[in-house]
């Protein structure tokens, strides 16, 4: 079975969005694990927009990289800038491959502006797990 690792800044939103939705695409041919650079916790606003889709990532925990350096990934995805540039080396046969989605945390506004934002880039990342799963698993 493939291990994959989606990797962020704070393992809050982007990665916990693409951790739902490459569970929901790959069902059981492949592990997938999130973290972060750092934790900020999962972003309630992320849980809410994956909930208006069917998915429920209530349940996930903010993870920092270094809890996964014994594991042999297959894949590694790296979901913003900054987690591209400050990703550590692994020592394993994991591919790299990288998308920098915008970060809807950042966004301001009003509430409905906010979460629209959200589910922009909700779209985005579940479009891109939906291709990387059919083109990798």
């Amino acid at each position: 079975m493939k291990k994959i690792l989606v990797l962020c800044t704070g393992n809050s939103c982007r990665s916990q969005i693409a951790e739902g939705y490459l569970r929901f695409f790959a069902k059981d041919n492949a592990q997938i694990y999130s973290a972060g650079i750092e934790t900020h916790g999962v972003n309630p606003r992320a849980i809410a927009t994956m909930k208006e889709d069917g998915i429920n990532i209530s349940n996930h925990t903010s993870n920092n990289v270094d809890e996964y350096g014994n594991i042999d990934f297959d894949f590694v995805i790296t979901v913003c800038d900054n987690a591209n540039e400050q990703c550590p080396v692994f020592l394993t046969k994991a591919k790299k491959f990288h998308h920098n989605f915008p970060d809807p945390a950042k966004a301001k506004g009003t509430e409905e502006e906010i979460a629209e934002e959200f589910r922009k880039a909700r779209e985005m990342i579940k479009e891109y797990c939906d291709n990387f799963v059919k083109e990798n698993l």
